[in-house]
């Protein structure tokens, strides 16, 4: 919220009311301290035109956001995520080492810890933050006479790149830089550290799936180019993870035709008849290269929780929703796996795709 007109303010003491309200509820505050603290923020809003959360609400409403998105099907853990309060970094160099530092921690030796890092919210007359990558781990994508090599999903994202100067392997996994900007500056990029970087090596537990290409996808996801919303407080620079679902990986990123497209390789590989949709070959090809994804990451140790387990889990999340008396709301067609979704419980209920704030929330991307 930037603007100093009485409407936007008006909606900003309501909007940041709204959140309080079911915050300080939930944290166990009296009606007094809510109301004292309620009053504190409209003060500041009528002064400023913005007002500033502390670290326990920050911490709160960022988790709140896991709780409200529609589209997670992992939401179980969302009391669990770790809330770096990175407000107050500023200088280009020192927030490099705050995304770094999410890298590394978030990893942790392949135990992923769901984990957040807050930039400083979008302020009246202060420069935003803004993170250009999609994720803070990705691969780029090169087009070519031969075609595509690497991820198709992150060709113009790379094209940026080394229109800033980064020069790639040209490889299939090259790992991208992270490139940030603050208010109107250059954007700046710097290479990820490799040591703290964890990558899994993917092979099937009994077949040659991949022939002798080399296959292998990061440990941890790490959204990094969405725009955290808590009472009306706009965070565009709040990268969070928590860990893959092995259909993320085996179904989407290197099943798609647009991404990647293995399943011809891998049906080639196990000699799979590809002249006709009634041999089953994509769905079998399938189900074998998530089964080489779950594997590997065990292997590996790095965490990762199948479809049937993750489910489980949502159902356990609704449960307790219900409990507490909320709403369970969800987006059906995010909420079923790609792979066997009539297994799951998820795919014979509906949802109501209902936003609740705080949340998280798609942005222009800051390059064209």
């Amino acid at each position: 919220m930037t603007s100093g007109n009485n409407t936007d303010r008006a909606k900003l003491m309501k909007e940041a009311e709204n959140f309080l309200t079911n915050c300080y509820d939930e944290l166990g505050y009296s009606m007094t301290e809510l109301n004292s603290r309620v009053n504190q923020v409209n003060e500041e809003i009528s002064s400023n035109g913005f007002y500033a959360h502390t670290t326990e609400e920050l911490k709160h409403g960022a988790k709140m956001a896991w709780r409200n998105s529609n589209k997670c099907i992992g939401r179980l853990f969302w009391d669990r995520l770790h809330v770096i309060d990175a407000r107050g970094t500023k200088e280009e160099n020192a927030i490099f080492e705050q995304l770094f530092n999410h890298i590394s921690f978030a990893t942790n030796g392949g135990k992923i810890i769901p984990t957040i890092t807050i930039f400083d919210p979008v302020i009246p007359g202060e420069d935003p933050i803004r993170i250009w990558n999609h994720q803070l781990l990705r691969y780029a994508g090169y087009e070519t006479e031969q075609g595509v090599i690497g991820d198709p999903d992150s060709i113009t994202f790379t094209k940026v790149c080394l229109e800033l100067g980064w020069e790639g392997n040209g490889t299939a996994f090259d790992l991208l830089p992270l490139v940030i900007q603050v208010g109107n500056k250059q954007p700046m990029w710097k290479e990820i550290p490799e040591e703290i970087i964890m990558e899994v090596p993917i092979e099937h537990p009994t077949e040659p799936i991949f022939g002798d290409m080399e296959v292998k996808w990061y440990g941890v996801p790490i959204i990094s180019d969405m725009r955290l919303e808590i009472g009306g407080i706009q965070y565009c620079a709040a990268p969070f993870n928590g860990w893959y679902m092995g259909t993320e990986v085996g179904a989407r990123n290197f099943a798609d035709e647009n991404r990647y497209n293995l399943l011809p390789l891998v049906a080639n590989n196990l000699n799979l008849d590809v002249q006709t949709n009634r041999s089953l070959w994509k769905d079998r090809a399938l189900v074998e290269l998530n089964l080489a994804v779950l594997y590997s990451y065990q292997q590996h140790g790095v965490t990762i929780v199948d479809h049937h387990t993750a489910a489980q889990q949502f159902l356990a999340f609704e449960n307790k929703e219900i409990q507490s008396g909320r709403d369970v709301t969800g987006m059906w067609s995010w909420l079923i796996p790609p792979v066997s979704p009539a297994t799951t419980h998820v795919f014979h209920k509906r949802y109501e795709n209902k936003v609740i704030t705080p949340n998280y929330y798609y942005q222009e991307k800051p390059f064209i």
